[in-house]
């Protein structure tokens, strides 16, 4: 199969792109190379045959619409998208015109496209969004997040994805487009953008700087390992029935302060330090405007009807990303060299 998958240069597209490719898929790798995208991440697939890169914002939309007749991709894997909630809040007018304006225009031209070749019946739009659209739960541990849980986005990443979600089943339902979406929880593991949690602890760390964590750091997340994730939504792309949304989910809840407690315990073993444990820098920080408790997902859907489940417990995958960015000094060195990049930002209100 031929996918067009929309940023394949940042953390999760690549992951995906690395996976499918070793599959035997074709890839065309849509990315506008913003600040968080890097093309080292699919380095190791970049000299393939079945791999083509085009250097496209999916806010053009007549760029995309040359791209897909250029390709003629068999299913569309939408991930491209402003994703980090701090600098939503400082800067929200990129997530609007990335996260939703890109999302109409990618619903556009796969229309277009799909319109103009017949309206194959083995095509698919497959979104992919974020359990953040959901809002926030209690902390009842009974309680988590299914696909019928009502949106209650509160900050604004979350919102723009939730209208592009929203965008999405509309262009389904009223045009027809042939859609897949999925809602993950928070992702971690290789090539993650030195801008987010679990990356700036172990890179804090290795510096000896303090290790923040946002109040008293009882936030609950559930943590997907992204070449979990990437399976997952391969999986979805060619199995799901059209028009079904599935819950992807680590079956890994944590708080934030149990999370940083688990990596300090990882460096202490396979980096120590030469006087006292890095549990020692860790140090509480002003919490961001609006911070979410608890996202949870009940991933009964995706586990019951295709038969995924996570391949690694938390502790497996947290020891092989701290592994990684040992072995990987080379890759994330140059990114804290860029614009605001450790910087702490969301503070605004």
């Amino acid at each position: 199969m031929k996918i067009l998958v929309t940023g394949g240069a940042g953390f999760i597209g690549s992951a995906v792109i690395r996976l499918a490719i070793n599959r035997g898929h074709s890839i065309v790798n849509v990315d506008a190379l913003t600040y968080a995208a890097c093309l080292e991440n699919v380095a190791t697939v970049a000299d393939n045959l079945n791999y083509y890169f085009e250097h496209t914002d999916i806010r053009n939309r007549n760029a995309l619409n040359d791209i897909f007749e250029k390709h003629k991709p068999g299913a569309v894997m939408h991930l491209a998208a402003e994703s980090h909630v701090d600098r939503s809040i400082d800067g929200p007018a990129d997530f609007i015109e990335t996260n939703v304006n890109g999302t109409f225009n990618m619903l556009e031209a796969s229309r277009t496209y799909w319109h103009a070749h017949g309206k194959p019946e083995t095509f698919r739009f497959h979104h992919i969004s974020t359990d953040e659209v959901f809002g926030s739960l209690s902390n009842d541990p009974s309680i988590q997040f299914t696909e019928e849980s009502l949106y209650d986005p509160r900050n604004p990443y979350s919102a723009s994805k939730a209208s592009s979600d929203h965008l999405v089943r509309a262009w389904h339902e009223t045009y027809g487009l042939p859609v897949l979406l999925t809602n993950c929880s928070n992702n971690y593991g290789p090539y993650h953008f030195p801008e987010k949690l679990i990356p700036v602890i172990i890179l804090n760390a290795l510096s000896g700087k303090p290790l923040p964590i946002y109040g008293t750091g009882s936030n609950i997340r559930d943590w997907l390992y992204v070449e979990d994730h990437a399976d997952a939504l391969l999986l979805v792309l060619e199995k799901a029935k059209i028009g079904r949304s599935y819950n992807i989910g680590g079956e890994n809840e944590l708080t934030n302060l149990e999370l940083v407690q688990k990596l300090c315990k990882i460096l202490d073993r396979l980096k120590p330090r030469s006087t006292g444990v890095y549990e020692e820098l860790i140090t509480f920080v002003q919490d961001r405007p609006g911070h979410d408790a608890r996202y949870a997902i009940d991933p009964s859907r995706i586990r019951n009807e295709l038969g995924w489940r996570p391949s690694v417990t938390i502790e497996q995958g947290l020891e092989q990303t701290v592994k990684w960015y040992l072995e990987n000094e080379n890759w994330w060195k140059p990114l804290q060299n860029w614009a605001s990049v450790g910087e702490r930002l969301g503070t605004k209100s």
